[in-house]
């Protein structure tokens, strides 16, 4: 199946996917006796079980390609194309009944020399009624729904030039140290950018960078758990001719740790001088 195909088809499937998980949101769920992380997670699981099941029959049904990244590890072979499912990104935001989460489908390839990459991607955002989508070679499109059917629009990131007035969005973990340097980095910068926004999730900041809504974001020490979104966004950014990186200006690892900068491309240099 051509790339483009295959992308549509994957959007099709994340879509129904987001629907299954928005109906189970929705649902009342009695959050009295939910006060600790681990119980939010837990009633997040069970939804991510369930969404994780969905997409892989749908998808070995369509494109079972060479397998699953979370599950091939190091047997990755070169030119295999692996396919990457994410859980729910932004499990707090959809415990809590916010809007900000979502589903996310992204499609490895490894090169003869064994280097991974993503290819195609996939956000959903179902409550916004957004979907972000982009193949290698192929741009970015956006869908949004709206009171007269879905829009479908190709996206391009920002042109500001300057760190001054721009929109700025970060990410932190629940992990203390690396939450002390997410706020260390902001407060430094504070008084640069006419805002700094806190959302989340991930891969739909990547998205809001993409489509020109933010100027930047930029996250410390993102994990193994946490590829399935980055890559999904990644493939957005690039393809709507975003910048997408490591704080040191290395390129993102898919077998490491990373602190994650994504940016118009414009205010990079200028960014950089906080993202120590």
């Amino acid at each position: 199946m051509e790339l483009r195909d295959l992308t549509v088809q994957t959007a099709h499937i994340a879509v129904e996917a987001g629907r299954h998980a928005l109906q189970d949101q929705i649902n009342p769920h009695d959050l009295r006796n939910q006060m600790r992380t681990d119980n939010d997670a837990r009633f997040a699981s069970e939804i991510d079980d369930r969404l994780v099941h969905y997409c892989r029959t749908k998808i070995l049904a369509a494109d079972p390609c060479d397998g699953f990244w979370e599950e091939e590890g190091s047997d990755r072979k070169p030119g295999g194309r692996y396919w990457c499912l994410g859980h729910i990104d932004g499990s707090i935001n959809y415990v809590r009944n916010m809007a900000e989460w979502t589903v996310t489908i992204s499609l490895f390839e490894v090169d003869q020399v064994g280097k991974a990459r993503p290819i195609l991607g996939i956000v959903h955002a179902p409550v916004m009624g957004l979907t972000y989508m982009a193949a290698q070679g192929q741009g970015a499109i956006r869908v949004r729904r709206t009171m007269v059917g879905d829009k479908r629009e190709k996206i391009m990131p920002s042109t500001t030039s300057t760190l001054k007035g721009s929109v700025v969005s970060f990410g932190m973990s629940y992990f203390p140290r690396e939450s002390e340097r997410a706020l260390k980095t902001v407060s430094a910068m504070a008084g640069r950018p006419a805002d700094i926004k806190r959302v989340g999730p991930t891969s739909l900041d990547l998205c809001r960078v993409a489509d020109g809504s933010y100027d930047a974001y930029f996250e410390p020490m993102l994990h193994s758990w946490d590829i399935p979104a980055v890559s999904a966004g990644a493939i957005v950014v690039w393809e709507a001719q975003g910048r997408l990186s490591q704080w040191n200006g290395e390129p993102v690892s898919w077998e490491h740790n990373n602190d994650v900068v994504a940016s118009n491309g414009l205010i990079t240099d200028e960014l950089s001088q906080y993202l120590r």
